[in-house]
């Protein structure tokens, strides 16, 4: 049986792993922790019914108590790196959906958790339907030079762009086999109309009420477009990946970024 603490446990997305951890075979909620809701039942919260898990605030006490084996974040940045930093000092194997953490500082939990020969995940993204988008994308860039990313999120989403836009972008990049195609546009009439950047591929994000996580991703080529889109359309998307990482995490000594890591491997 594989204990699982959920850090993030009482916002939506924990809500989401603890319903799911609970549902599964083979593992369990040994642990809760969040600074919002301390002292509920974290069963009760997910809308479960109880669990006899409450919620902790203090989260290397609540790992060290219940020798947990994974520890799943969904919190923001600069909590998930201290609380990765706190399981990978506790031997817990990390699998963290939080986005927004600094590439200096996922080389650095890297390096932790090589030394300490813990394995850990890191995914922008873990509907397994937008690794396979992700996927899908690099392959077009071999044919398909030019494209542009449009992410479309929630309006509560803290970072911008998601991480899984960034992702993609860098796999297209990495898949070219032509150079990108000029963008010649001299005059922005406002500021940031043709988005962020990256590797001159152009990355719009939008945050509005009613969306949960969506992206399309366009290429464009002589004479024809193609669109390859996914859509979020509940948080229960997320759940199947998550329940892979935290199976296949046992797995690992070292940390990985991206679940296509464990899909594609």
């Amino acid at each position: 049986m594989v204990g699982v603490v959920v850090t993030g446990a009482a916002g939506r997305m924990g809500r989401e792993v603890v319903r799911a951890v609970s549902r599964t075979n083979g593992m369990t909620v040994v642990g809760a922790v969040d600074v919002n809701h301390v002292g509920e039942d974290a069963g009760v919260l997910a809308g479960v019914g109880p669990i006899g898990v409450v919620v902790r605030s203090d989260l290397e006490s609540v790992l060290r108590e219940t020798g947990a084996a994974v520890m799943v974040d969904f919190t923001a940045a600069k909590a998930a790196v201290q609380n990765i930093r706190t399981a990978i000092a506790c031997g817990v194997r990390p699998v963290v959906g939080t986005t927004g953490i600094p590439a200096e500082e996922l080389a650095e939990l890297s390096r932790l958790c090589r030394e300490q020969g813990v394995g850990g995940l890191v995914a922008p993204n873990f509907a397994i339907g937008a690794v396979l988008m992700m996927h899908f994308a690099g392959i077009a860039a071999r044919y398909l030079p030019a494209a542009e990313i449009i992410e479309l999120h929630h309006n509560q989403k803290l970072d911008a762009p998601s991480g899984t836009a960034l992702k993609t972008a860098e796999i297209i990049a990495a898949n070219r086999t032509n150079e990108a195609v000029e963008d010649r546009t001299e005059l922005e009439k406002l500021s940031g109309a043709r988005g962020g950047s990256l590797e001159g591929i152009r990355i719009h994000s939008v945050r509005l009420p009613g969306f949960i996580a969506h992206q399309e991703v366009i290429f464009g080529g002589l004479g024809q477009t193609l669109t390859i889109r996914h859509d979020s359309i509940s948080r229960e998307s997320f759940m199947p990946g998550v329940i892979m990482a935290i199976k296949k995490v046992l797995e690992l000594k070292e940390m990985v970024y991206g679940l296509d890591k464990l899909i594609f491997a």
